[in-house]
């Protein structure tokens, strides 16, 4: 099983992206191939809205640091992406890599019983952590999980770890690594 790793945090050891290794540590041990992108040491734009992934090319036009990204995640198995929550929202680049998938839809998308360019059956795991209660931000994982699902994901995992703080991400409750444990366990 391949599994890529796709790492939003600004933060390369915050508390999101601790749980995201902890998890691909626990997939690895059970035979899993890895490969991981901290989107934050990455060089790339967002979506240019040029359509030119519908018109002229079965891929993205642009061709950067995310171009190699774009191209594991359609090879892979499994996606796992990190985020921290920002104004109640992932990280910008979180959101510039989504806004890049918009490549893997075919061009009739909105009538095409199967829209995705990229395999379907695919599985996500969506890690997001917030230093706000559990009450807050609750719609991240559910607006985001819809759109690879349009893709193909055909299970997807959330671990939510609410109430953590952003200066030591050492200190990540059990419970949350638990639950990276748990997840791979169903994953593999």
């Amino acid at each position: 099983m391949k599994i890529v790793g796709i790492f939003g945090s600004p933060r390369s050891e915050g508390n999101s992206t601790t749980i995201a290794k902890h998890f691909l540590r626990e997939v690895e041990e059970r035979g899993a191939e890895t490969k991981t992108y901290t989107l934050n040491r990455l060089t790339y734009k967002g979506c240019q809205g040029c359509y030119a992934c519908k018109t002229k090319l079965d891929r993205c036009i642009l061709q950067d640091d995310l171009s190699d990204v774009l191209d594991e995640v359609g090879k892979a198995d499994a996606v796992v992406l990190s985020t921290g929550t920002y104004y109640g929202e992932i990280t910008s680049q979180l959101k510039a890599f989504i806004d890049r998938t918009f490549s893997y839809l075919k061009p009739d998308y909105n009538t095409n019983a199967q829209p995705a360019r990229i395999a379907p059956g695919k599985k996500l795991v969506f890690i997001i952590t917030q230093g706000g209660p559990e009450s807050r931000f609750g719609d991240i994982f559910q607006r985001y999980n819809q759109f690879f699902k349009w893709y193909g994901f055909t299970e997807s995992y959330l671990i939510r770890a609410y109430g953590t703080t952003p200066k030591i991400p050492s200190e990540i409750p059990d419970e949350y690594l638990r639950q990276a444990e748990e997840t791979a366990r169903k994953i593999i």
